[in-house]
């Protein structure tokens, strides 16, 4: 069989499509794994073809993807529904083929899957269900020739169970850990602070200390920052802490609450990202830039919301280094 393998967004590698890749090769099969949405010239047919988008805002693309591929499989959080790669290949197979991104070195995967939680934004209890251990550390390390850097693409590492079990392979084995999909520091006990603590935590470019969680709700603030508290006193930094803020979700959410939110995390020395729901709001996206390239810091809101010239403003003002922040 000839299998197309196309990942419709995304930075890091996808996945969903390695293990569809290691899955068919493992059959005899021929894959090709790609990004581009129109076949080119030359390209033959395929048996099967497959997709995945992450994110809602690839829908454009998505649907250009379907006019030319009209019998694909497409799935991920970005097309919506529930179909996982798992109902495909089996819940149980944890195989995953590297070979289609020989660039990326750290070792890829999931430690847990699922969600304590039901946030209405958020389509993983639904696909996951409850959370629940799937790998241990040897599991997803590439083993001797790669680097001790793991990348955990888990959703609610401190969900399952053997956290602290995982927690300790980490340590043991000196590996650098990055958890860029976040923690719920709702839920952070102080035990859990004093063991991130104790690992080797990183971005997901594995260069600067880096730890993300988030805060998405106002009505939260009281156990967010009981969780910060809590993470400071095991000796975290606070400005190794990026917090994820969902902005233009809640109904009835005026920007001055969104700003206040900001601004407490500002004071607390942390990083906050803004998350845009709502894309349509030209306000909300004009914040978040104002945000992840660290202009916060030296243009005032109210003079960066009414410069008709950001886009000079952020390339003169923001410093390499913040504007790096973007793509984390």
């Amino acid at each position: 069989m000839k299998v197309r393998l196309t990942q419709l967004d995304g930075k890091l590698p996808n996945l969903a499509l390695m293990k569809l890749a290691y899955w068919h090769r493992a059959k005899g099969d021929e894959v090709t794994l790609t990004r581009r949405v129109t076949p080119e010239l030359f390209e033959p047919d395929y048996d099967v073809v497959y997709a995945s988008a992450i994110f809602k805002f690839t829908a454009a693309k998505i649907k250009r993807f379907r006019q030319q591929w009209p019998g694909a499989i497409i799935g991920g959080t970005g097309v919506g529904g529930t179909q996982t790669v798992e109902d495909i290949i089996g819940h149980e197979y944890e195989h995953i083929d590297y070979a289609d991104y020989p660039d990326y070195r750290p070792s890829l995967g999931f430690t847990q899957r699922g969600c304590r939680m039901k946030c209405k934004f958020c389509v993983v209890p639904l696909k996951e269900g409850k959370p629940r251990s799937v790998n241990t550390v040897a599991d997803i390390w590439r083993g001797e020739g790669h680097p001790k850097h793991l990348h955990l693409l888990d959703n609610d590492f401190f969900g399952q169970d053997e956290w602290k079990d995982r927690l300790n392979e980490v340590r043991a084995g000196n590996f650098k850990i990055c958890l860029n999909q976040g923690f719920n520091v709702r839920l952070i006990t102080e035990e859990g602070a004093e063991a991130l603590a104790s690992v080797d935590y990183r971005d997901d470019q594995f260069k600067r200390r880096r730890l993300y969680t988030a805060w998405d709700n106002q009505k939260d603030e009281k156990v967010f920052l009981r969780g910060i508290g809590r993470l400071i006193d095991a000796g975290i930094r606070p400005d190794h802490i990026m917090v994820y803020m969902l902005v233009g979700f809640a109904k009835g959410e005026t920007f001055e609450q969104i700003k206040r939110r900001f601004d407490a995390m500002v004071d607390l020395g942390l990083l906050p990202y803004p998350m845009v729901y709502d894309r349509t709001r030209k306000d909300l996206l004009a914040f978040q830039r104002w945000a992840v390239t660290g202009l916060y810091r030296a243009v005032p809101w109210r003079d960066y919301q009414g410069s008709r010239r950001r886009e000079r403003l952020d390339t003169a003002l923001a410093p390499p280094s913040l504007i790096g922040m973007a793509a984390e």
